[in-house]
């Protein structure tokens, strides 16, 4: 192999120390290889000096302190560690625009940071999610404007990131990883690389075009999936059926290599990929007169998601003989996700505002959420306890199911509450034996399609 002849320790230096970068800089640190991670945030780079987290990952902060006073793990603001780096992975944000296209000026500013800096034999990662043709159309050259020739003096492929948030530390070393290399010599040295350092399996790509296309078909079927789940459950609440029923049933047929495999219906769709990944795939297509019909469809549908919550919730109030203008809320879960803390662009805030747009009062717990985000996120200061965010509250709506409302005891809480009190399921999917319980303490139940 041209680039990375010795594989036996290679020291890595990863750009972006976000949730991406420092997941990963963390396992691969953990495993015994000498990290250093480069961030342009000085106040997160004194944090992960401290041994402090700010990322809400499952094991993540355990780590971290584990390895931190070790000299496995370092971290800078500058670029200094580049040159002693074997491999080098890119890991910064790549958003959307207005018109939903790519922002690449964090990823020029990182490849033009490390142009001059690059050294014959190195590896270029690129893990930031990017339209297809990114890697070789734009990071290739702004990277060889440094004097060196990609596959010639470094090595280039694009191997997405895959991972899904609570579950990112054993996702790294169980999940396929992804390589399309600008040329062999680069796909095989990058192949190597993750067999050596993770154990897993890797699958090889003749070009990185088609590795940005795959990550980018994940994120567009996970979501267009989505979509599916949750018109779906607006049909079964037409029909008052329950639509676990109908999907568990539905994906009980063999189909293809596999079977019918329909996720669950939701508040709405959230996070930092899902709502901008298949814009990008979109606005990648249009550039080549492509038109994806099905990407304008889906996020129509998720987009619609947070309004049909909040009128389910007004309208369940009001059969309840209450007047959602004067009633109370209590939100359990703002997050995007069950059982994380993160808050970027999730659908609760939405149901939020629908809900005090319509003069309803509203409290919100999570206990995984950080409390100066979500009131800034929210408008609403968090309650800092379950029962202060739910005395006198009319409808209880667990919008993020974490594992604590997966417990809660209802007994207990039907004493802080008026009667008749709904319980409004928006993702904790509690079971036909807790629904029945629930109606049996004297609460009333909605759920998404249930």
């Amino acid at each position: 192999m041209r680039f990375l002849p010795d594989l036996r320790e290679p020291k890595v230096a990863i750009v972006g120390f976000g949730w991406v970068g420092c997941c990963l800089g963390v396992a691969l640190a953990d495993r015994g290889l000498y990290v250093t991670g480069i961030d342009s945030d000085p106040g997160l780079v004194a944090e992960l000096r401290a041994g402090r987290c700010r990322i809400a990952e499952p094991g993540l902060a355990e780590a971290l302190e584990r390895l931190r006073d070790s000299s496995r793990l370092t971290f800078d603001t500058g670029y200094d560690a580049i040159e002693d780096a074997d491999v080098i992975v890119i890991a910064v944000g790549t958003p959307i625009a207005p018109d939903r296209s790519l922002v690449t000026a964090q990823l020029e500013a990182v490849c033009e940071a490390l142009a001059p800096r690059l050294r014959r034999g190195q590896l270029v990662v690129l893990k930031s999610t990017v339209a297809p043709g990114t890697t070789q159309g734009l990071v290739r050259p702004l990277l060889e404007a440094g004097g060196l020739v990609q596959g010639e003096d470094f090595g280039l492929v694009f191997c997405p990131e895959r991972l899904s948030e609570g579950n990112a530390l054993s996702e790294l070393v169980e999940l396929t990883v992804i390589v399309g290399g600008c040329d062999p010599d680069s796909t095989q040295s990058a192949t190597a690389f993750w067999k050596r350092v993770l154990g897993v399996p890797v699958w090889e790509y003749a070009s990185p075009e088609v590795a940005e296309i795959v990550k980018l078909a994940d994120n567009w079927w996970i979501d267009h999936n989505i979509a599916m789940a949750n018109d779906l459950a607006r049909l079964c609440d037409a029909f008052e059926v329950d639509v676990l029923e109908v999907i568990s049933g539905a994906n009980s047929l063999p189909k293809g290599n596999s079977h019918v495999n329909i996720l669950l219906p939701s508040v709405g769709v959230g996070g930092y990929c899902l709502t901008k990944d298949p814009w990008m795939t979109w606005s990648a297509a249009r550039g080549r007169g492509v038109r994806l019909d099905t990407i304008e469809t889906v996020r129509a549908v998720n987009d619609a998601m947070p309004a049909y919550t909040h009128e389910t919730i007004s309208a369940e109030l009001t059969r309840a003989g209450w007047d959602p203008g004067r009633a109370k809320v209590a939100i359990l879960g703002a997050a995007f996700k069950n059982n994380t803390g993160d808050l970027r662009s999730t659908p609760v805030k939405h149901v939020v505002d629908g809900l005090l747009a319509a003069g309803t009062t509203v409290s919100i717990f999570d206990p995984l959420a950080d409390p100066d985000e979500l009131f800034s996120t929210m408008g609403v200061e968090g309650s800092a306890t379950l029962e202060e965010a739910v005395d006198g509250a009319h409808c209880l709506a667990v919008l993020a199911g974490h594992e604590p409302f997966q417990q809660l005891d209802f007994a207990a809480l039907r004493e802080r509450v008026p009667s008749p009190c709904l319980v409004f399921d928006g993702r904790a999917y509690y079971s036909r034996e807790t629904i029945a319980e629930l109606r049996r303490l004297g609460f009333g139940y909605r759920g998404i399609g249930r």
